[in-house]
């Protein structure tokens, strides 16, 4: 089956593969957005924030219960920010796993998207990695607070548009 597939906020389409994962979900009811597949040939889905949990939960039922990767990428300066899970179904026979990667866009004035900790505990310090780095507020997280910066930085390291402070005064600790 082949569909037509546009990124989220590009005017450019392309013709891609719908893959096992993306077509269980549309099978499902679930909406998705099969994308073109990544450079290892893991099929990539992309998913709107308000349908993340019932998507993530689904595929944990359906056998995704290891969540290998979470992060964030900034596709650049005043473009969208994307939220990214590695998911991996692990079968009696190693060699078989099935994995995709769902990405969520979001806007970069305003990034919220659902934790989905309470379905992978494995999200835990990488939603807050991501919420560091990126600024994306993971709703429902239990402790989404700062892990590598200091409490009190200001803005996002990892943004494209981010302007490094000339100076930064580290509070004595005593």
């Amino acid at each position: 089956m082949v569909e037509e597939a546009s990124n989220s906020g590009t005017e450019a389409t392309a013709i891609v593969q719908v893959g096992e994962v993306s077509s269980w979900l549309t099978e499902n009811g679930f909406e998705n957005q099969p994308l073109e597949v990544d450079h290892l040939g893991i099929e990539l889905v992309q998913v709107e924030a308000d349908y993340l949990l019932p998507i993530a939960s689904a595929l944990y039922s359906y056998g995704f219960n290891y969540l290998q990767c979470q992060g964030a990428i900034d596709l650049g300066a005043g473009k969208e920010l994307v939220s990214f899970y590695h998911l991996i179904k692990v079968a009696d026979n190693v060699d078989k796993a099935i994995e995709v990667r769902l990405k969520v866009f979001l806007p970069r004035d305003n990034p919220k998207v659902p934790s989905v900790y309470w379905i992978w505990k494995a999200a835990d310090w990488q939603e807050r990695e991501s919420y560091d780095m990126y600024g994306i507020i993971y709703e429902g997280h239990p402790n989404l607070k700062r892990i590598l910066m200091p409490e009190d930085w200001i803005g996002w390291p990892l943004r494209k548009d981010y302007i490094s402070p000339e100076f930064y005064e580290l509070q004595d600790a005593y």
